[in-house]
């Protein structure tokens, strides 16, 4: 058996603070969101994911996909929603087999409304304490992360597709 390759003390002080912000981060954004738009951070993700795709419409598959959620998982959050009246289900009339969500304008005003207070709160907690060069190298950092974390780069699709619409970020 080969020994464990442990960390070194550089590399335990960068773990330590990359597990803090994980843990830190989706409690401030979830905080700010329930506050001002009364919705969970994911919920927010789910119509922002929507909003951003062709005719405010997706894939149930593809959504999960995106959102990393369980199908039971989104379908109950996709309940939510359109109870709220944010969203409908429906079969797609190109493939019988495939649900689709789509945000109805009540969500889309959702996402409107919502998105100006939720940028500010990224921009607060992550891009105002950080220099442009630092931008640069966290984005470098985070793509070298996900190629390991994500090579099907599914949870970023539209985010590299240039002609999907943006109403703000989506964190």
């Amino acid at each position: 058996m080969t020994e464990p390759r442990w960390l070194s003390p550089d590399e335990r002080e960068a773990w330590l603070r990359l597990m803090a912000v994980t843990m830190l981060l989706p409690t401030r954004l979830e905080s700010q969101l329930k506050r001002d738009a009364g919705l969970s951070h994911f919920e927010y993700y789910v119509l922002a994911m929507i909003s951003e795709s062709p005719g405010r419409s997706m894939a149930l598959t593809q959504l999960a996909a995106q959102t990393n959620a369980s199908l039971s998982r989104l379908s109950h959050v996709l309940g939510r929603l359109e109870g709220q009246g944010f969203l409908g289900r429906s079969t797609s009339s190109s493939d019988r087999r495939a649900s689709l969500a789509t945000l109805t304008d009540a969500g889309w005003a959702k996402v409107v409304a919502s998105a100006p207070g939720h940028a500010e709160e990224v921009r607060a907690l992550v891009f105002d304490p950080i220099s442009t060069r630092q931008v640069a190298q966290l984005s470098e950092i985070c793509g070298r992360l996900l190629a390991t974390l994500d090579p099907e780069h599914e949870l970023l699709a539209l985010a590299a597709d240039p002609d999907a619409g943006s109403v703000a970020t989506h964190s």
